[in-house]
């Protein structure tokens, strides 16, 4: 199979999970909505796109091998916004504390994020896939929108470095192959540059295990019959419509092993 790897490392990250109240949880592993986000970013499709997002998520599968979940930061957040006023829009901020000043109100709400958490996604084009691996690779290289990990406070803190790697065997082979270079690797004797150097397992509070996430079969990802799936969950980031801001759920494999 044909696969498009990339990383995603910052100070702070927040992977959306269902919203209920003033709480705003965030997962401790990438999400699909916000892989396929980032992914729509970089190509400029914008979130008003209807078409185009529904291609984006019917197009294709991605699977997730986390390195660190990171550290879990909590936030209590306040926001002065006015209250709707019938089919008024505001369409800036100043014009939310200007043109709303007399129906402001405030706002409260606990948000999650993670800290310092690494992890690399793969991304397997299917057939109703709108654009080409190789057109993806070049988008997360010079993007068309600023990318973000979940929320527009969460910068990257390192470079995508997204690798196509053709006629992989399995999920499992593509993530063992991806080189991490230029950042988090250092060159060893054999020349090996895909693995993370001890002092930056350290400092990212990288364990032994390593825990992967995808969709589709078991075959998938690995045909090894020691690889077997540890668990099979379900998952509510399948976008339906980025505009209401709707998602269905959708079916993903778990397996970890020990790190080397």
């Amino acid at each position: 199979m044909d696969l498009l790897l990339f990383r995603l490392y910052g100070p702070l990250a927040s992977w959306g999970e269902i919203a209920v109240g003033e709480s705003r949880h965030s997962a401790n592993y990438p999400s699909k909505s916000a892989i396929l986000g980032l992914i729509g970013a970089a190509l400029g499709i914008e979130r008003s796109d209807e078409t185009q997002q529904v291609a984006l998520q019917q197009g294709y599968h991605v699977a997730v091998e986390v390195f660190s979940t990171g550290q879990l930061l909590r936030d209590y957040h306040t926001a002065q916004v006015p209250d709707s006023a019938g089919k008024f829009v505001y369409r800036t901020r100043r014009d939310e504390l200007v043109l709303g000043k007399e129906r402001l109100g405030t706002i409260l709400s606990s948000r999650e994020y993670r800290s310092d958490a690494l992890a690399v996604v793969a991304l397997r084009a299917l057939e109703a896939a709108p654009f080409s691996l190789s057109q993806i690779e070049e988008k997360l290289r010079n993007p068309v929108f600023h990318l973000y990990l979940g929320r527009k406070s969460c910068p990257l803190a390192a470079p995508l470095n997204p690798q196509l790697l053709p006629n992989q065997a399995n999920l499992l082979a593509a993530f063992k192959a991806y080189r991490h270079k230029p950042l988090l690797t250092q060159k060893s004797t054999d020349g090996d540059l895909g693995q993370l150097t001890q002092q930056d397992g350290y400092w990212l509070n990288v364990g032994k295990q390593r825990h992967y996430y995808w969709e589709g079969t078991e075959n998938d990802f690995s045909s090894d019959e020691d690889l077997i799936r540890r668990q099979t969950r379900v998952r509510h980031d399948q976008p339906t419509s980025r505009k209401r801001w709707q998602f269905a759920p959708r079916q993903e494999h778990h397996f970890y092993q020990e790190g080397e």
